[in-house]
């Protein structure tokens, strides 16, 4: 869902539902019970990692390896250190300074990058956790029953019609 009240709407949303209805292939008319759990969450943004040039400390030293008497003589290698986060790039690839030192900027942003995604993947996944619980019986927030076509919120002890739930008319259960 999406929208300037989707926030508002499933603010009471997250936990475990209890869904029981009786199937129209059930010959004896028992109920089936099916269990879901909810969790609301942002939209995650995706950002591109933004570094300061005053963050940084830029060293450049001689290449290692074959290479010869330019090799040996001038000073490609670009060594970048992201004094924030202590990431540290060492570029000595090519035979241009300026290369290298475009080239190990974008891998310490690639860096930056995954670190950064690790951390928001961690903290949405605990936040997730947290709205979801177990998915067991006593962690259920919301029982919809469809053959008595009620819907009781067992946290404020409330019921609603089926057909109001449905409709998306939620104020009842809060």
């Amino acid at each position: 869902m999406e929208g300037p009240r989707a926030a508002a709407l499933f603010r009471h949303e997250p936990g475990g539902h209890r869904y029981q209805r009786v199937p129209p292939t059930e010959k004896r008319g028992r109920v089936h019970t099916s269990t879901i759990t909810v969790a609301v969450m942002p939209e995650p943004e995706a950002g591109k990692v933004r570094v300061d040039p005053r963050d940084l400390d830029e060293t450049f030293t001689r290449g290692s390896g074959k290479g010869g008497q330019h090799r040996n003589k001038t000073e490609t290698a670009v060594v970048l250190v992201h004094r924030p986060t202590g990431v540290r790039v060492r570029i000595d690839g090519g035979r241009n300074q300026h290369v290298n030192r475009q080239h190990a900027l974008d891998v310490l942003r690639a860096r930056l990058q995954q670190r950064a995604d690790e951390g928001a993947s961690a903290r949405h996944n605990a936040r997730r956790r947290s709205q979801v619980g177990s998915g067991m019986r006593g962690d259920k927030v919301r029982t919809i029953a469809m053959q008595r076509g009620t819907v009781t919120d067992h946290r404020s002890g409330k019921t609603i019609a089926l057909r109001d739930y449905l409709r998306g008319q939620l104020e009842g259960l809060a």
